[in-house]
């Protein structure tokens, strides 16, 4: 029997991660859920939020991911993420001023503006990846 998880990470934009680890802790769209090795087969869907992967009791690395799927097999644990970021990466300055920008167009939008869902939707995304990167 293995001793590690093999855990992917990917994004239509590339592999963030694959390798081994010990436990792995998601975003699942009914609660957030954690995954160790030999774990039951499940899939679920993802909301927006840190994926956390450890060894050990020490947070290794933390992932951004903006939805998508994680399927829980024999062979590990693969996220499928629409859109996914290593927090360790991001500028939160930046992400501050693109959230000012998003909120500035959608107040301007107006609620019933043809891009106001869009535009809320990215507000609400960059809310939570701000939130994420100040935790």
């Amino acid at each position: 029997m293995a001793s590690k998880l093999h855990f992917s990470l990917v994004s239509p934009a590339k592999e963030l991660f694959s390798g081994e680890v010990d436990h792995v802790i998601a975003p699942g769209t009914e609660g957030e859920f954690g995954v160790l090795v030999n774990h039951a087969p499940f899939m679920t869907t993802l909301k927006n939020g840190v994926v956390r992967v450890l060894e050990n009791d020490t947070t290794r690395m933390r992932l951004f991911v903006r939805g998508g799927f994680a399927d829980v097999t024999p062979a590990g644990l693969t996220i499928l993420a629409e859109e996914a970021v290593d927090l360790s990466t991001v500028d939160a300055a930046k992400v501050d001023a693109e959230l000012e920008d998003a909120r500035n167009k959608l107040a301007a939008e107006g609620k019933e503006g043809p891009h106001a869902a869009t535009l809320k939707a990215q507000v609400d995304y960059l809310s939570d990846l701000k939130s994420a990167v100040v935790n």
